[in-house]
This record gives C-alpha cells, structure tokens and sequence, in this order.
C-alpha cells in the first residue's frame, strides 16, 4: 500500500475542516478527490504534502508515518504539481522543468549534463519535448501544465499529487493532460488529483474519494 489515512481531522483554529478522514491508495492507482469548494480537498493534500500537521490521525506513506520523514526525504517520494498558470518570469519550459532537480543539486551548484538529459527524457515522455526552448508564456496552458507534471518527474518522486490540474484549461488542454496522467498511473505511478468534474474522475480514475464538509461522503470504484 503506498498511501493509508487514517482518522485524519485538522483545523485552522476552532473551525474544523477535515473530520476523521480514512482512505488508502494503491501504488499504481489513479485517485480522484471531488468536493465542492470548501470540502477540504486542498488542506487534504497539504496534509499529504506535510505542509500541515494534522490535530488527529495519522499519514503513513509505503507503511512509515509520514512525520518520521524529513522535508528532503518527503520531496524524494511525493511531488506536487500545482494549477496551471501564466508565470510571472518567461523561463523556458526547459528551465521549468530542470526546476525539480532542486533537491539532486547543490544550492552553489549548476546543473549537470546528465541533469539536462534527465528534464528532456521526461518532456520525452509527455511529447513536449520539442518545445524545450520555447518561453512558457508561449505555449498553451495544457503543454504549461505538461512541463509541472515533467519537472514532477525528473523530481524522481513516484506519487505525484496534483491540485485541480485542468481547471483553467479548455475541453482539449484538459484531455491531454489526463491522457498524459493516465499513461503514467500505468507505469507505475500513483497518482492523486482533485477535481469538479464527475465525467473526468469517471472517465479517468482508478477510484474516488468524495468529501462533503470535511469528512468522506463515499470512496470507491468510480
């Protein structure tokens, strides 16, 4: 079992937000998380992140409690990739890529050689790899959210956690990017991602996790 959540429940304060929250996730699996706005889906994936420390229960990722791993440790076996967005800085989607080789890098170090080959193999792998050079305020939302899941990748993490990963992408963007994510829940990766879309967690996911205030309305085969 890659993941097991076991009476989670956190707060920011006195308002409760995730409420005795049990679920596993297989290696290899496709987890979808839906919930309308509020539910607790991204302070769930915090919690998965080890950004916060839940009040109660308990993470255990590939059977060790997550709290035993430290921050390196933890980037080494989960990656996150956020919503696509316009960036603020015209790196290419090269560069953004090499971005997740932070942690094989020393702070006053260049990257190497081998380093460069690795972020092209994984842009291989997403069919982006010829776009390479390309400023990633040039290319479509779909080939911007491809080069988060690669610099995922070359991260060398297996469990990639992903926050509403087309949800400012159109009807082909957001095709693209779940057949990308697919393929790779096929080769071994385990995958979690939140959504709105039914269709997309039916269409797509090894199984779902609903939540509704905080706590888990259903979980299951979609």
């Amino acid at each position: 079992m890659e993941i097991e959540v076991q009476n989670l429940t956190f707060s920011y304060g006195k308002q409760p937000v995730l409420q005795d929250v049990s679920f596993s996730v297989q290696k290899g699996t496709l987890t979808a998380v839906l919930g309308a706005n509020g539910a607790g889906k991204s302070t769930l994936f915090r919690c998965l992140l080890g950004f916060l420390t839940p009040q109660a229960g308990e993470i255990r990722l590939s059977g060790r409690p997550l709290s035993a791993y430290s921050r390196r440790e933890t980037a080494e076996k989960i990656a996150y990739i956020p919503q696509s967005c316009v960036p603020s800085f015209n790196y290419t989607l090269l560069e953004v890529v090499m971005m997740g080789l932070t942690n094989q890098i020393g702070v006053f170090d260049a990257p190497r050689p081998e380093h460069k080959t690795a972020a092209l193999e994984a842009m291989e792998s997403l069919g982006i790899a010829h776009l390479a050079h390309r400023e990633s305020g040039r290319v479509s939302g779909g080939e911007r959210q491809l080069a988060l899941l690669a610099r995922a990748m070359v991260q060398n993490a297996r469990v990639l956690v992903m926050d509403e990963p087309t949800s400012n992408l159109d009807c082909g963007n957001s095709a693209l990017v779940m057949e990308r994510v697919s393929a790779l829940a096929g080769e071994g990766f385990t995958v979690i991602f939140s959504t709105h879309d039914p269709n997309q967690a039916f269409r797509y996911a090894t199984q779902v996790l609903a939540l509704q205030g905080g706590g888990v309305l259903a979980a299951g085969r979609p």
